[in-house]
């Protein structure tokens, strides 16, 4: 019996000890850290640790990679993908006094012209903490000379700036500027983007997104990863809204009266409500929560817009690249989901069955140990918060960018995404591109575009 013991344990031994000699914290074998169907064009190293945005004209290649500090952005020509480099850069003027960095950038175009709008964070002891954001007009570009300064957003009742924001032609013509509200004011502000532009002496607020009354504040204080889109079905303009401990959309059709349409609480594991975002038809939204261990979860919101229940608990489906980890931000293209999955790396999943998500394609652009604990700084090389920040994708060819915290700005292909368009693949062509000339799909026709 003792000799019979001592094999199975030496067996044992055999199969489970290269098992332990593996390091928990590696998940891809040299070689490994990538699908043979995701292809870099492009990597400049940048200080990115914020999000991304390209461009959406095939005829202005250009990518917009903020920096948090000094606070500032870059502007890439990525023309020629295999020459891409910085054409331009900007910064805060006195930067080494202001406390705090900038948090992101917008595009949005306007009467013809182009513009981006970057938002920042500065504290108390600094200059500038009632800042929200600058407005740059970028419509000369490649002639650098022309890109100039042409607005700033203040707020001096809530000082402490804007964390994230969102810019949408909406459906009545308005070019309009959704962003968070500092110092715990726990709304969303929209702006005007035209009357902003004209000198409007409210810089265009137009009005804001409350918090829901019966909704607990998490440690971000206030809404975070907003989006918002129309849905030609109901004829609404909709915001969606992570924060908080969960999700919540709302009528912003209106946006001086801002109704609550759904909300989605009492998730078990969302504590920490970070990104949300909608399909193109608006019944399938994504919400993902800023913390280790959690996957992204896919909810049905039918029964909540139909009033069928007030408010939706249980996901329907979910995804994570690694259970390890969490995923920071993602963009929509359906049925594909493209996430900065930070540690991971860049992730794409088809969610055309949303009960039964699965991934078809990565590139893991930060390919070093990462601890299996989270660091709340968020920016520590072993911590699961470090790696890929964002995502963004140029609908006309399907150029994907990615900002990564530690490696810099990328460009990637994927092996049958040469683009996107929601007719495509018969659902409305709706997704965070917005149609700056004519308006969101099948808003009416008398809507008044500026």
């Amino acid at each position: 019996m003792r000799r019979e013991l001592t094999v199975a344990i030496f067996g044992l031994a055999a199969i489970t000890l290269p098992a332990m000699a593996q390091r928990p914290d590696i998940e891809h074998p040299p070689g490994q850290h990538y699908s043979s169907n995701m292809h870099v064009t492009f990597h400049v190293p940048l200080v990115a640790e914020s999000d991304i945005r390209i461009e959406q004209d095939l005829s202005r290649p250009y990518v917009f990679q903020p920096h948090g500090r000094p606070a500032g952005y870059h502007i890439l020509d990525i023309k020629d993908p295999a020459k891409a480099h910085v054409i331009y850069s900007w910064e805060i003027e006195e930067p080494d006094l202001h406390q705090g960095g900038a948090s992101g950038i917008m595009l949005f175009k306007h009467k013809g012209r182009y513009y981006a709008v970057e938002s920042y964070q500065f504290r108390q002891g600094g200059p500038d903490n009632d800042l929200v954001a600058i407005v740059f007009d970028v419509t000369g570009l490649p002639d650098t000379s022309k890109v100039k300064e042409v607005a700033r957003i203040r707020d001096k009742v809530n000082p402490g700036g804007s964390h994230e924001a969102f810019t949408y032609k909406h459906s009545d013509g308005r070019p309009i500027f959704f962003t968070t509200v500092a110092n715990n004011a726990l709304q969303a502000n929209m702006y005007d983007l035209g009357k902003l532009l004209d000198g409007d002496p409210s810089q265009g607020l137009i009005g804001a997104v409350p918090k829901p009354s019966d909704m607990p504040v998490n440690r971000f204080g206030g809404y975070h990863d907003m989006y918002v889109a129309y849905d030609p079905a109901t004829h609404q303009d909709k915001f969606y809204g992570p924060g908080f401990t969960g999700y919540v959309i709302y009528d912003v059709t209106r946006p001086e009266e801002p109704k609550l349409l759904a909300s989605f609480t009492g998730v078990s594991g969302v504590d920490v409500a970070h990104t949300f975002m909608a399909d193109p038809t608006g019944r399938y939204v994504i919400g993902e929560s800023e913390a280790q261990y959690q996957p992204i979860r896919i909810f049905d919101a039918k029964p909540a817009l139909d009033g069928t229940v007030r408010n939706v608990s249980r996901p329907i489906g979910a995804w994570s690249p690694s259970w390890r980890n969490l995923v920071h931000q993602f963009e929509i293209r359906w049925p594909y989901v493209f996430a900065a999955a930070y540690a991971d790396g860049l992730h794409v999943f088809n969610m055309m069955d949303p009960t039964n998500p699965y991934t078809v394609a990565f590139y893991d652009v930060y390919d070093k140990p990462t601890l299996d604990m989270g660091n709340p700084a968020g920016r520590d090389a072993n911590s699961v918060m470090t790696g890929t920040f964002g995502v963004d994708i140029r609908n006309a060819d399907g150029l994907i960018v990615i900002s990564d915290m530690r490696t810099g700005t990328w460009g990637f292909r994927m092996d049958g995404f040469s683009g996107w368009n929601g007719h495509q693949w018969g659902v409305p062509n709706i997704s965070s591109v917005q149609d700056w000339d004519n308006g969101p799909e099948g808003a009416p026709k008398t809507a008044k575009v500026s």
